[in-house]
């Protein structure tokens, strides 16, 4: 099975092909490791191979686990987050990108203000309006950006989406080309750039850097098939981030 470094090598280059495509440069896209699953030792693997963001989906297992790995890493909650969790999840992330409703985005807001820090958010968006899915339908996000961009805590730094599932990457296409359209309409209502489309995952990230991803979502495709989460007992590393402060 190939290692960390060739799985991301043949990620990179399929990367640069698709920016080509389109005629953007390779750096307009950042890479951003899903972790979920993925014990501190494999983090650590990612990290020397030159990886340094990464995205967790739950509050538990980050907590279990950020400590343990290489201080270099960035952590990103991509995953549902229940406002219960939110005052974890501001301590342990540096950004959030799954706010989906305004009542999360204030309960962010608060446990942010009382830390005195700012957290960079972006909205996940049901483009597909899929039942199973959480997330703003088109919409109801326009009606509620001014709100959600009073919100002096947080920083709103663009959206987020996930598509209905597919083998064939091309179904995802009309999807993030409405995420991009529906970015260019909540810049004209704030009258601000909001900079970030988090689009393309695994199976179709080469579609989503075609239509304007500023950062893909890849997990399988680099960490190979999941591993248990469960193992991170080990000892912190040297150089590691250390004990995480009591909350």
């Amino acid at each position: 099975m190939p290692d960390f470094e060739t799985r991301l090598r043949e990620v990179q280059t399929r990367m640069q092909s698709a920016c080509a495509k389109v005629g953007r440069p390779m750096d307009a896209v950042a890479l951003m490791a899903v972790s979920k699953g993925q014990p501190p030792d494999a983090i650590a693997a990612a990290v020397r191979a030159g990886v340094t963001l990464f995205g967790e989906s739950k509050v538990q297992e980050a907590k279990a686990k950020i400590s343990l790995c290489p201080a270099s890493a960035h952590w990103t909650m991509i995953g549902h987050l229940q406002s219960n969790k939110c005052r974890d999840a501001v301590f342990f992330f540096e950004g959030i990108h799954s706010v989906d409703s305004l009542k999360l985005a204030q309960e962010l807001n608060k446990w942010a203000d009382k830390r005195g820090k700012t957290i960079p958010i972006l909205i996940e968006v049901n483009v597909a309006g899929e039942a199973s899915k959480d997330g703003y339908v088109p919409g109801s996000l326009q009606r509620e950006l001014a709100e959600l961009n009073r919100l002096r805590r947080l920083e709103l730094h663009g959206l987020m989406t996930v598509p209905p599932w597919s083998p064939d990457p091309e179904r995802s296409r009309g999807t993030f080309r409405q995420l991009r359209q529906l970015k260019e309409e909540c810049e004209q209502i704030l009258g601000a750039p909001m900079p970030q489309l988090s689009m393309g995952m695994s199976g179709d990230f080469e579609v989503g850097i075609e239509e304007g991803a500023t950062m893909v979502r890849l997990g399988t495709i680099l960490f190979g098939p999941r591993r248990s989460s469960r193992d991170v007992s080990a000892k912190p590393r040297e150089g590691t981030a250390g004990e995480a402060e009591h909350i």
